[in-house]
């Protein structure tokens, strides 16, 4: 590859951005970056402190006393690091996705990020996902996908994921965190969630995940004109 190439993945919390993006930057050897883990790492950390999450001058007030680094395993897994400490787990829990949606509505704090997101695709081809990658923080990328599915496809994921790491949830809850959180994201006044006008929608609300990734590779292949690694000759 003689060429960075960035590819920006937005989309509501619990369309598979996470998934579906690790899955396709592995299958054509690009760096997979997840802004919300960076923004979900702050909210941690503002939730451990106990301070007003809506309140930009305190979660601002805390940032300079906090170090997030985002770091990859041998498996080329995503790791996050809060002071030292790996939290890659704790900041999926349902609690910390309020915090994180709360911290990542204020903009200087979205300004203050914003290096540490576009230094990665300077020097990797890169597939980034969050809720602002394709009309703001990498706006000149080579290609941007909206994916999204209903609030009751993707409560129905979520609430499998919690299961699985022995939450205890219903999906009603699930449901209702979901639309909150939609609320949230599409409503503030920095950055808010909405698709890129360059961008290329993709409903997976009727696709199970095999069929999900197929279709983002076939997007990815057809308007970049680039192959998965092993269809490479």
């Amino acid at each position: 590859m003689n060429k960075f190439y960035s590819i920006a993945v937005d989309g509501p919390s619990g369309a598979g951005k996470s998934t579906l993006s690790r899955r396709c930057a592995s299958a054509f050897g690009f760096i997979y970056v997840d802004t919300g883990a960076i923004y979900r790492s702050l909210g941690l950390a503002a939730y451990r402190k106990g301070i007003n999450r809506e309140n930009e001058a305190e979660v601002m007030a805390i940032l300079p006393e906090t170090e997030v680094k985002m770091a990859y395993d041998e498996n080329g897994e995503q790791r996050m690091y809060l002071n030292g400490e790996d939290v890659s787990a704790e900041i999926r829990l349902p609690e910390i996705s309020a915090c994180a949606s709360q911290v990542s509505a204020h903009a200087r704090v979205r300004e203050y990020l914003l290096e540490m997101q576009r230094k990665m695709a300077r020097e990797n081809s890169v597939i980034m996902d969050g809720r602002d990658i394709g009309t703001v923080v990498l706006p000149d990328a080579n290609l941007k996908i909206f994916l999204t599915a209903s609030s009751e496809a993707r409560a129905q994921r979520r609430l499998l994921e919690l299961q699985q790491k022995g939450v205890d949830t219903s999906f009603e809850q699930v449901l209702h965190d979901i639309k909150q959180r939609d609320k949230c994201d599409s409503e503030r006044a920095a950055a808010p969630l909405k698709a890129a006008a360059d961008s290329v929608l993709v409903d997976t609300s009727e696709l199970d995940f095999e069929q999900s990734f197929q279709k983002l590779c076939e997007v990815i292949s057809d308007r970049l004109n680039i192959e998965r690694i092993e269809d490479r000759k």
